[in-house]
């Protein structure tokens, strides 16, 4: 089965400055794949690409197969996207925009619109511009589904969204995963709220692709590890005992040593245990958010 999504070495230059870098990925179907990635990583310049809406320097992005940039118009007929600024011609109601793309996509499906604007609470009838940030998402969302796509593009869907919107957002996407099995394609900073969701995981870090990732995996081989550390009769300096483990982030605290670590084994972990001044040794498993923190933060871990 061809891939939904296939990016070779692609490079998007502005003037002189690199905002992608060589980047290559694969989106397999049925997955749900998040990329993610500082502001100024790279990753709108990525979607764009994506999508067709602009050229890449060298390199090729493929949809189903086909190079977006010029067959863009057939592959969308297999794709609903969001935008990251949801974009309508403000005068026009949710009705009369489902009523247009009724006229673009044959499997358009004007029900299934009408029942999800119903779930959301968005009134039919009121003028786009008249919508708050996040019933505009949401519209964008129920019309991105309107013709059952192959493929969801979702270019930070929940940026403005209050608790409630975010949650019916959640439900509709887990929906479609379970209806259809849906491929997705997302950016986000909302990392807590789709990390039940995301099956792989792409980072972005000033337009390198530096991670691409099965969750699991990624989950299984970051930990947080904390000890006490002291002197002994046989150890009288510090500074070696995480040699073992690639230590992406360490901070000497009151108490001791947090570290977070990149290439964490259960064996190594126990012979760290046993090492002579290493005492109250710990580790627990990682959120998303702070094995991207640990990726891509600054030196004082903060996310721009």
């Amino acid at each position: 089965m061809t891939e939904p999504i296939r990016i070779d070495s692609l490079t998007v230059r502005y003037g002189r400055a690199e905002a992608c870098t060589g980047l290559s990925l694969v989106v397999e179907p049925g997955i749900v794949y998040a990329l993610l990635g500082r502001n100024g990583a790279g990753k709108s310049s990525l979607v764009r690409c994506l999508l067709g809406e602009q050229k890449p320097t060298s390199g090729t992005t493929l949809l189903f197969g086909r190079d977006s940039w010029t067959t863009r118009r057939t592959a969308m007929t297999r794709t609903g996207v969001t935008p990251e600024e949801p974009d309508a011609p403000p005068t026009m109601t949710a009705r009369e925009l489902s009523d247009f793309c009724r006229r673009v996509y044959p499997k358009w499906n004007d029900g299934a619109v009408a029942a999800r604007l119903e779930r959301f609470s968005v009134p039919p009838r009121a003028p786009f511009g008249k919508l708050s940030r996040g019933q505009k998402a949401q519209v964008m969302l129920a019309l991105a589904l309107g013709h059952s796509p192959e493929l969801l593009i979702l270019d930070d869907p929940t940026l403005g969204l209050d608790a409630v919107a975010r949650r019916a957002l959640y439900d509709e996407i887990v929906g479609e995963l379970a209806d259809r099995g849906t491929t997705i394609f997302l950016t986000t900073h909302d990392l807590s709220g789709f990390e039940g969701l995301v099956t792989r995981v792409g980072i972005l870090k000033t337009g390198r692709l530096v991670l691409d990732e099965d969750i699991e995996a990624l989950k299984s081989r970051f930990r947080r590890i904390r000890y006490t550390n002291r002197l002994t009769e046989t150890r009288t300096a510090f500074g070696t005992e995480l040699d073992a483990f690639d230590a992406a982030n360490v901070k000497v605290r009151g108490w001791g040593i947090e570290a977070v670590v990149s290439n964490f084994d259960d064996a190594a972990f126990e012979r760290f245990r046993t090492i002579d001044g290493v005492a109250e040794a710990t580790a627990e498993a990682l959120p998303l958010e702070d094995i991207f923190l640990a990726v891509a933060g600054d030196a004082k871990g903060r996310i721009a």
